[in-house]
């Protein structure tokens, strides 16, 4: 599990303003129901985000962090992967999540992914560019749907993305990220014991061959989870990467952060 019910994302840097978020429910194309929480700033900019969430899906730690990106001026919305399986249902610590991730298939997801963002280009407007965050699974699943022309993203941030679960036929994050699409910035602990950093360095290989410009920070000493409000002794860690995700979505290029 990556982040239990009392994890909370960092501050951003910076100065934050007003913002509100709401849950709502969204449906895909294919008539799919699905748990989503949108954050809007009081005065929206170019830029959105579109949160995947790590394994359990959408609680509470997710939410907080569209907020986050809200009040820094960056619209956000944060999905919830299980619909198909687990209906309109808590994402609480008691959720038990692994039979609904052993069920996903990412073409249904893609129709989420989707539908999330008809939602905000009705709600903020079409011309805004999307940028994907997704962290642990979410990650690799950020890597994973970068490899469709569908996506039509800005770029991809996968925090800690694990690269060695394969989804429903498709493969490894890993064994696809050369043919990743989007620019990529890619935020990972040194100390992480899920992912060496054996992995990480064949990652920023694969991306290479994918011809996409592509940062890969490894953060040394630093855990899974490290982006949490509670983990002090990496609050450096937590706020460089705030700065990174900002510069990047500011700018457009991973190379710039």
């Amino acid at each position: 599990m990556c982040y239990d019910d009392q994890a909370r994302p960092p501050m951003p840097p910076g100065q934050s303003g007003e913002a509100h978020g709401q849950d709502i429910v969204l449906t895909a194309a294919d008539g799919n129901r699905f748990a989503a929480y949108v954050a809007v700033p009081a005065q929206v900019s170019a830029n959105r985000v579109i949160i995947y969430p790590d394994v359990r899906g959408l609680h509470q730690f997710y939410k907080e962090l569209a907020l986050r990106f809200a009040e820094i001026g960056i619209s956000a919305i944060a999905i919830d992967y299980f619909g198909r399986t687990a209906g309109l249902t808590a994402r609480d610590d008691t959720f038990e999540y692994m039979p609904h991730v052993q069920q996903l298939a990412i073409e249904a997801f893609l129709l989420d992914v989707k539908a999330a963002k008809e939602y905000q280009a009705d709600n903020f407007g079409p011309s805004q560019n999307t940028f994907v965050v997704g962290f642990c699974m979410g990650g690799s699943l950020t890597l994973m749907t970068g490899t469709s022309p569908e996506l039509g993203a800005a770029g991809l941030i996968p925090f800690y993305s694990g690269l060695s679960r394969a989804f429903g036929g498709k493969g490894t994050a890993l064994e696809i990220a050369s043919k990743v699409r989007y620019p990529v910035l890619g935020l990972f602990g040194g100390a992480d014991q899920g992912i060496p950093v054996e992995q990480v360095h064949q990652l920023e290989e694969k991306l290479k061959e994918a011809g996409v410009q592509e940062k890969i920070i490894i953060y040394p000493g630093a855990p899974h989870s490290f982006f949490d409000r509670r983990a002090t002794e990496f609050a450096g860690a937590s706020s460089d990467a705030w700065q990174r995700v900002i510069n990047f979505i500011s700018t457009g290029s991973p190379l710039e952060v």
